[in-house]
């Protein structure tokens, strides 16, 4: 899929995860935690920008999407530490939770086109061969459904806090 595509995908993956953060912790932490999944969700397209990896290889892995939360947990653990922003546990696990999300709808939206995706890496390659990544009817209504799940998530959170 295409960028637009990626990142309506994150934000239906983040909706349910922004809810909670937001009525548990903060509107604000749920907005820049959105942003954050956004941000990640096209990340395992590096690979489009190096010979020595190959597509949707191992950056489209469950691994890599593993890898990537367990980093940016340890990012919200030290941010934790080093400021008053938040508990460190708190911060560290919604850290692990967003990173892992983000790639992880990644990989799922890149298995809905016929090239697929290997989410293991075995050499076992599945798709379901809905739509083509280009196709630009596919992309903007992942992209409308993401802003949809996004804003619902939001208004009810709303309601819920006040």
């Amino acid at each position: 899929m295409q960028q637009t595509g990626h990142y309506g995908a994150a934000l239906v993956a983040y909706a349910p995860v922004g809810f909670v953060v937001a009525v548990l912790l903060s509107a604000e932490l749920a907005a820049v935690s959105g942003f954050v999944a956004i941000g990640l969700s096209v990340l395992p397209d590096v690979d489009m920008k190096t010979a020595r990896i190959a597509h949707r290889g191992v950056t489209h892995t469950v691994h890599f999407a593993v890898l990537v939360g367990v980093i940016l947990g340890l990012t919200g653990i030290l941010v934790g530490v080093q400021t008053n922003f938040g508990a460190p546990f708190v911060l560290g696990s919604l850290g692990l939770v967003i990173g892992t999300i983000a790639v992880a709808s990644h990989i799922a939206v890149d298995a809905l086109t016929p090239m697929g995706v290997d989410p293991l890496f075995t050499g076992n390659r599945y798709s379901l061969s809905v739509t083509t990544a280009a196709d630009p009817v596919a992309n903007y209504a992942l992209f409308c459904l993401g802003v949809t799940a996004i804003v619902l998530a939001a208004g009810l959170a709303s309601v819920v806090v006040a």
